[in-house]
């Protein structure tokens, strides 16, 4: 059978399938031929011991092929549509996801600036804040990433969705440390990372030879979020007061997720069988090395998201609502930069080909950090590293699914990366709020600490690219 399909091309359903209708129609020859055996028989043959009923061994051999199609997927959706209606209408609805997500998630730097001016606790501490919101984000991705999986998309985008308001408009009415933890860092945490992993994955199976453009535009909300929900924040925060601009934050999101609902529909069916977190990914040497490797680059993206604002203040001396404009810069230029390096992996180089010179220069850029010493040098600095930064963001789930062969198990790969990362977010910025009380506020360690950080991160993807491919660069992968 194997060697039939190499030569024709079949699918593994169909060969399934075939083998699933072979031994039902087995069983009806063997249960037809005891009926017509019952009258031959003799009375001697009757006499003779008993031999194990032809229908109980006919029943158990069914029960054996619905065993089996419990794990199989009868209705084949296809291949990818790679465009439509329908995929590009997914596209739009995971921009709203992230934009309602990761968008109001990089947003913490104009929350950790105002929060440090009226609490007592130090930027260290108050970045746990924001440490503890994106760890929970990523980690819940292994396993919300499954429900994709299994058929539970709309159940667990519900849920999501309700604890995520939840933790909004509760943090609107939190005025010490402690409260702002549990409602911004746990509860808007656990909200959005039950649905997020699940979106993602739900729009790379729409999408095959275009899946790095599709994903490089559902990642622009991650930018488009990123800059606006600060720009919001300055705005309302001198006029309303905190509360209420929370509570602006709040119903924005509920409007725009409400649209999500209506609109957003997973392709593949359920896939039931099969475990939350898939161990042996982590033998593939190359997917190993890619999240050992893009830990250390989050953790650096962190620290940078964190203090740059804090970095304009101190050290450069602008007004908080002069600062908060580096913040608007870093999300806002992100836009083109997750555009285009989608349509150059898809068309000419393979994501990885593009991603590993994504982190490199970044890598360049963050160590450029050590020489700003004005407020035009460092405007200059956000512009390109919110460029490159989001640039390789963008091809991230990209680059996962390259590496997973299997698109039933995509939800659960990127929920396990996705897991693994949160903890260099959940680490880095407390880390390096340490390294600078350490320093008395000096900067100098910290951002070399982010420098190599990202160095690290990048040798490491480079390894896990030449592991798969080899050395030769003029492999498309």
């Amino acid at each position: 059978m194997s060697e039939k399909c190499s030569e024709h091309g079949c699918d593994k359903n169909e060969v399934e399938e075939g083998q699933v209708s072979s031994q039902l129609r087995n069983i009806d020859v063997i249960e037809k031929s005891s009926v017509s055996a019952g009258h031959s028989r003799s009375a001697s043959q009757a006499q003779q011991p008993p031999f194990p009923s032809l229908k109980v061994t006919a029943n158990h051999a069914l029960d054996r092929v619905i065993s089996r199609l419990s794990t199989v997927s009868i209705i084949d959706p296809g291949p990818p549509p790679d465009g439509g209606l329908k995929a590009w209408t997914q596209v739009a609805m995971a921009f709203i996801v992230v934009f309602t997500t990761w968008g109001y998630v990089n947003s913490f730097g104009a929350f950790q600036t105002y929060y440090t001016s009226i609490l007592p606790q130090s930027p260290s501490t108050i970045s746990w804040i924001g440490s503890v919101q994106v760890w929970i984000v990523f980690f819940l991705g292994a396993f919300s990433g499954r429900a994709l999986d299994a058929g539970l998309f709309i159940p667990t985008f519900i849920i999501g969705v309700i604890v995520q308001l939840l933790g909004i408009f509760m943090m609107s009415l939190s005025t010490k440390y402690w409260q702002l933890l549990i409602t911004q860092g746990i509860l808007t945490g656990i909200g959005s990372g039950t649905f997020f992993c699940p979106s993602m994955g739900l729009v790379a199976t729409y999408f095959s030879k275009r899946r790095g453009l599709a994903v490089g535009l559902v990642t622009m909300g991650n930018s488009a979020g990123g800059a606006i929900y600060p720009v919001v924040v300055r705005q309302l925060l001198p006029k309303i007061g905190f509360a209420w601009t929370v509570r602006v934050l709040g119903f924005v999101n509920l409007a725009a997720l409400a649209v999500v609902l209506a609109f957003m529909r997973p392709r593949l069916p359920p896939r039931k069988a099969g475990p939350i977190v898939e161990f042996s990914a982590f033998k593939e040497p190359e997917f190993a090395l890619f999240v050992a490797g893009m830990s250390f680059v989050i953790a650096s993206l962190y620290f940078m998201f964190y203090y740059l604002v804090s970095f304009a203040r101190d050290e450069i001396g602008l007004s908080y609502s002069t600062a908060v404009i580096l913040l608007v810069i870093l999300n806002g230029v992100g836009v083109p930069g997750r555009l285009l390096p989608g349509l150059l992996a898809d068309r000419y180089f393979g994501v990885l080909n593009v991603f590993v010179p994504l982190l490199l220069l970044t890598t360049i850029i963050t160590y450029c950090w050590l020489a700003i010493s004005s407020s035009t040098s460092l405007f200059i600095f956000s512009c390109f590293y919110g460029f490159f930064s989001g640039a390789f963001q963008s091809l991230m789930p990209t680059t996962i699914a390259s590496l997973t062969k299997d698109l039933d198990r995509l939800g659960t790969r990127l929920g396990m990366c996705f897991s693994t990362l949160s903890f260099a977010a959940l680490a880095s910025p407390p880390i390096s709020g340490a390294i600078l009380a350490a320093d008395g506020g000096n900067y100098y360690h910290a951002q070399i600490w982010a420098g190599t950080l990202a160095l690290v991160g990048t040798c490491l993807v480079a390894a896990a690219r030449v592991s798969r491919f080899g050395w030769k660069l003029k492999v498309k992968c």
